[in-house]
């Protein structure tokens, strides 16, 4: 029972610490599941990431909802407990956001020409850009001992590929739909 509550628990400060998105909320997912608790290894979070950006919903929803199976189901605990634990993770990351909203929507239209507020949105871009470059950091490279995570890249053609959907974002403005479906029908086509 105390995993369950952990796992709540931890999506909960995860949904409530975050600001800006599911792709800024990676790195902190990652923090808590593969880092501070250890849940899960750096490849199998890749793969969720991964799946995650590529089925519909928000990346920290999918995230969330994943990682809670997976935690309670590899705890040796059924698939009845799993979905429980799915739900709880997935209720927990949503939660805080509800529950802001809530008190946001009553005071947004007193405040939203203040000036106040358009500082703090200015003040608020960069963070968040910035949360976004530490998630696609995490997902390359590891921190102890500094190296490239193997899973992820595993051989050239991994490498090949990554430039590949990089160069086709930057020169040709691709949209990332047509990049993901095209890389994994590449991948399944060269693996």
């Amino acid at each position: 029972m105390m995993l369950f509550w952990e796992l709540f628990y931890t999506f909960f400060l995860i949904g409530l610490l975050n600001f800006g998105g599911g792709g800024a909320m990676v790195s902190l997912i990652q923090s808590q599941v593969v880092t501070l608790h250890g849940w899960l290894s750096e490849g199998a979070f890749t793969d969720i990431v991964g799946i995650s950006q590529s089925t519909p919903g928000p990346v920290a929803i999918n995230c969330a909802t994943y990682v809670g199976y997976e935690v309670i189901h590899t705890a040796g605990f059924g698939t009845g407990a799993a979905i429980l634990g799915s739900f709880l993770a997935t209720l927990a990351v949503v939660l805080p956001s509800f529950l802001i909203f809530l008190v946001v929507v009553r005071i947004f239209d007193r405040y939203h020409s203040s000036a106040a507020y358009t500082y703090a949105m200015k003040g608020l871009r960069p963070v968040v850009a910035g949360l976004i470059a530490a998630a696609a950091v995490v997902l390359t490279i590891r921190v102890h001992p500094v190296s490239v995570i193997a899973e992820n890249f595993p051989d050239w053609k991994a490498w090949t590929l990554f430039a590949a959907a990089l160069l086709l974002c930057q020169t040709k403005k691709l949209g990332p739909i047509a990049i993901i479906l095209s890389a994994g029908a590449i991948g399944l086509f060269i693996y």
